[in-house]
């Protein structure tokens, strides 16, 4: 309703989880990376909790995004089920084939996800238990979890388990009778509420994120977030949604205190005072209290200081020597100067001609060994006239490590202006970008401060018409499409190949999505087209690390 009024594209205080909006202050900063740590490092749980609405299952999602290449997990929303529920749960999440007899079997279904584990060892593959609120699960099912760790090689543990769940999970396994699980926790981590700044900057970067280019909230509203909500991320998204609703119907293009206060009421259910208010109470009281004690200080105590008066000695002349009970501060050595390296921030202004759409444009189209000409016209048609294609759209880290081709991203810096920059190459925990000429290697939590999921890159379309391939469809595209799913799978090609869009074409694109993380549709879009394109032919794209490749001609 009110999006397009602050110039939004999107309403920035939804409740629900996404990953694109997470605002890694430095409590969040670090519970991901005890998550990754849980992840990359065997053996043992790792527990993370924090207080309701403090952002624990947005992190679960961000870390879902910054998956390993080698890590499979198995994510339980709903711990509320029996021991061989939770069994069968892990199993349907790693999409095991589960026999009938053996679904209410915890024997058959331990045997089957035993077998698996190990499997998946052989092959270098991680895998990982996510369970979500989990302070609901039972008794039974913790000891049932604690039995998972018992699935194990003689050096390493074959199940990697996160518990996540409120402050009553600690309180859970300090039972007695939980002591044996509990003594197999090796990291927790405890997700506390955000501080007045963490807030004021939460707020700031759910904006941005979603697109406005102004402030809307003015200082005294940030602060006013902070009081009523207490650091509590999910309180400020309802405080601040219905703020921005109020100050819409109001049209006010800024959000002030009082908005905050009037939304805070309806949260809350309650009316809000201002702060003024209380401090204003708070002196009446001050002033009546020192006017009754003036006036009795007027009637008992101007004769009981004068006999205090006379029956007081003469203080002695003052000596040069401290009083025995003074501490005399000792002089403090001075501290070296620290030595930070350059900020994100400091790099993109250094660099501010570097950062322009065009030069990024012409550091992506070197990747591609081509030429791009700012006075030639727009750079996807430039593009298209080279036999490449644009695609340009909002993701995440992971989608551009499935993607694994360089791209453009947009980067907005603490005073609102754009940067564009090249994305060369992307590990689990870095990322390098081209700026100034070099290139620069940073952990992916910096970039993720100006990044707002923006990006644009060039690929190589296999069909003469690009589009999308989906069930009923029929003709050449459609046989190509088969031909090239069985290549990357090492199968022969089907003869004769069918150019219907059929159900085992279906099958086969859904098989190859859940492979390359993609979404499994059974439809082959743009995206799956990129991936499949690069598992067919490795070297003829640049992809994330790799070097240019260089055209005929």
């Amino acid at each position: 309703m009110y999006t397009s009024f602050f110039g939004l594209q999107e309403k920035p205080f939804a409740i629900t989880p996404d990953p694109r909006y997470l605002y890694l202050s430095e409590r969040h900063a670090e519970a991901l990376a005890h998550l990754l740590y849980g992840i990359n490092e065997a053996g043992g749980f790792i527990q993370l909790t924090g207080e309701v609405g403090t952002g624990k299952t947005t992190v679960i999602r961000s870390l879902l995004e910054q998956l390993p290449a080698h890590a499979e997990v198995a994510l339980i929303l709903n711990p509320r089920i029996t021991p061989p529920e939770f069994l069968l749960t892990i199993c349907e999440e790693l999409h095991l084939q589960v026999p009938a007899e053996g679904r209410n079997s915890t024997k058959a279904l331990m045997d089957l996800l035993g077998h698996y584990l190990l499997e998946a060892h052989a092959r270098g593959r991680r895998v990982v238990l996510i369970v979500d609120e989990a302070q609901n699960l039972s008794f039974e099912t913790l000891e049932q979890v604690r039995l998972l760790t018992n699935l194990e090689t003689a050096t390493t543990k074959l199940l990697q388990i996160i518990l996540i769940g409120q402050e009553e999970l600690r309180a859970l396994l300090a039972q007695p009778g939980l002591r044996q699980l509990a003594q197999r926790i090796t990291g927790r981590y405890h997700l506390s509420p955000l501080g007045a700044e963490e807030s004021a900057g939460y707020v700031k970067h759910r904006m941005r994120v979603a697109g406005a280019t102004a402030e809307a909230f003015t200082p005294g509203a940030l602060r006013e977030i902070y009081r009523l909500s207490k650091g509590i991320p999910r309180v400020i998204n309802v405080v601040s949604d219905r703020a921005l609703l109020g100050a819409f119907t109001r049209e006010e293009h800024r959000v002030g205190a009082s908005y905050i206060r009037a939304a805070a009421s309806e949260v809350y259910g309650r009316p809000i005072p201002a702060p003024w208010l209380r401090w204003a109470a708070a002196g009446a009281v001050a002033v009546a209290l020192a006017l009754v004690a003036f006036g009795a200080w007027s009637v008992l105590g101007r004769h009981d200081a004068k006999t205090a008066t006379a029956k007081t000695p003469v203080a002695a002349p003052a000596s040069n020597a401290a009083p025995a009970n003074v501490l005399v501060a000792a002089p403090v050595a001075a501290t070296p100067p620290v030595v930070i390296a350059p900020a994100l921030d400091q790099l993109l202004a250094q660099n501010a001609n570097d950062t322009t759409t065009e030069a990024a444009l012409g550091h992506l189209f070197t990747r591609w060994s081509l030429t791009y000409a700012p006075n030639r016209g727009r750079g996807c048609e430039q593009a298209t006239a080279q036999g490449l294609e644009c695609l340009f759209q909002k993701g995440s880290w992971a989608q551009l490590r499935t993607l694994n081709r360089p791209a453009i991203l947009t980067l907005t810096d603490d005073v609102g202006g754009t940067h564009q920059v090249l994305l060369t190459a992307l590990t689990d925990e870095a990322a390098t970008i081209e700026l100034g000429g070099k290139s620069q290697e940073l952990p992916i939590a910096t970039i993720s401060r100006y990044w707002f999921g923006d990006f644009l890159l060039l690929w190589r379309p296999p069909l003469a018409v690009v589009k999308s391939l989906g069930p009923g469809m029929r003709g050449a595209d459609v046989r190509w499409l088969r031909d090239s799913l069985r290549a990357a799978q090492g199968l022969p090609a089907a003869q004769p190949a069918s150019d219907f869009y059929d159900e085992e074409l279906t099958r086969l694109v859904q098989d190859f999505q859940r492979t390359h993380r993609l979404n499994a549709d059974g439809v082959a879009g743009v995206q799956t087209q990129i991936v499949l394109d690069t598992v067919l032919d490795p070297s003829g794209s640049p992809t994330l690390g790799n070097a240019p490749v260089r055209t005929e001609g």
